[in-house]
């Protein structure tokens, strides 16, 4: 073992590795630089298992049946027999990838082509990627990798003394004769943007179902630091905002010489960008059930989309996966209920 170990830590001089036999990818440790070494290194369907066990037990295996703890053994691949109540656990079950009936390479390679296509990814250009055999089978796999987007946990934005921008946009427009907060059936969206210099940082947003003080301060507690400097129009529903350790900063729009993409310019430009992506990734056609995912989605190309290392990305995506509940086609299906 030792002597393995050596020749594993001389392949990787350098960040080089000598051959792709001699070396094993260690979750959170080793990420694929490109989509050569990601074949190379999950070259079978044992080190694509032997990489999700990593991730999913990185701190230790716990039987979830009785709540053993690093006692068991190897019942085939992938699976491993608690000693203690004898039963067994897949290293998939209970995930995004529970039941999958076809090799986890593709999946590795699905979630590879996902974080690699900055404008967003439609179920036809996976089909067509990975040549599977029906649009019904990469439409499911797609909207199941964006589930592992969702993280509810996530890192908050902004931090002491950093500007964070807030604002609400309308996904889809207003209706007719009316304008400001009026929105009728439309959907609300609210959005945090991190000011960095001139331009945009980290940014988080998410579905409300109105503007009240509860609603855009639980908004602002869940997604920005406190001790931010925390910039809102003077819409009522912010009023609460100094509260919670922020300082709040209130700019009166319609009492400003300037239009509020002036004096927000940060936020509006993201929201922008938002209904742009929508439109052109998704045509507009959106679930108000599942603009949650949508949004989770572009939040997380946003806020990496000045990283350089793709195998990053590629991990976080399968640690999301590892993470997230089987969501099988029948329950996507009904909260797509125009997709048929």
């Amino acid at each position: 073992m030792a002597a393995a170990a050596s020749a594993v830590s001389d392949t990787r001089v350098g960040g080089q590795l000598s051959t792709a036999e001699s070396f094993r990818p260690v979750a959170g440790r080793d990420y694929p630089r490109d989509f050569n070494e990601l074949v190379d290194w999950f070259s079978d369907e044992e080190r694509c298992y032997a990489f999700l066990e990593g991730v999913r037990w990185r701190e230790g295996f716990t039987c979830p049946h009785c709540g053993a703890q690093e006692s068991y053994w190897r019942a085939s691949r992938g699976r491993r027999r608690c000693t203690a109540c004898r039963k067994d656990t897949s290293v998939t079950a209970g995930t995004v990838l529970d039941k999958t009936r076809l090799p986890l390479r593709t999946w590795f390679f699905a979630a590879w082509y996902v974080v690699n296509q900055k404008n967003g990814v439609s179920a036809l250009g996976l089909q067509h990627v990975l040549g599977l055999g029906s649009y019904k089978t990469a439409w499911t796999w797609l909207h199941k990798l964006r589930r592992a987007m969702v993280r509810p946990g996530r890192e908050m934005i902004g931090g002491p003394g950093k500007v964070v921008e807030v604002d609400e946009t309308i996904i889809g427009g207003v209706r007719s004769g009316q304008s400001g907060r009026h929105v009728g059936h439309k959907i609300i969206v609210v959005i945090a943007v991190e000011v960095e210099g001139n331009g945009a940082g980290r940014v988080g947003m998410a579905r409300i179902p109105n503007m009240t003080k509860d609603t855009l301060t639980g908004f602002i507690l869940d997604n920005v630091q406190r001790g931010s400097i925390v910039r809102t129009d003077g819409w009522i529903g912010y009023f609460d905002v100094s509260r919670y350790r922020f300082q709040h900063e209130v700019t009166n729009v319609s009492a400003s010489e300037d239009p509020a993409n002036v004096v927000f310019p940060h936020v509006h430009r993201v929201a922008s960008l938002v209904k742009r992506w929508l439109l052109g990734t998704h045509q507009g056609a959106i679930s108000s059930k599942q603009l949650d995912y949508y949004l989770d989605e572009f939040t997380f190309r946003f806020n990496r989309r000045r990283s350089r290392h793709r195998g990053m990305l590629f991990y976080r995506l399968i640690e999301g996966a590892m993470a997230t509940e089987p969501h099988p086609f029948e329950r996507l299906k009904a909260a797509y209920s125009w997709w048929l």
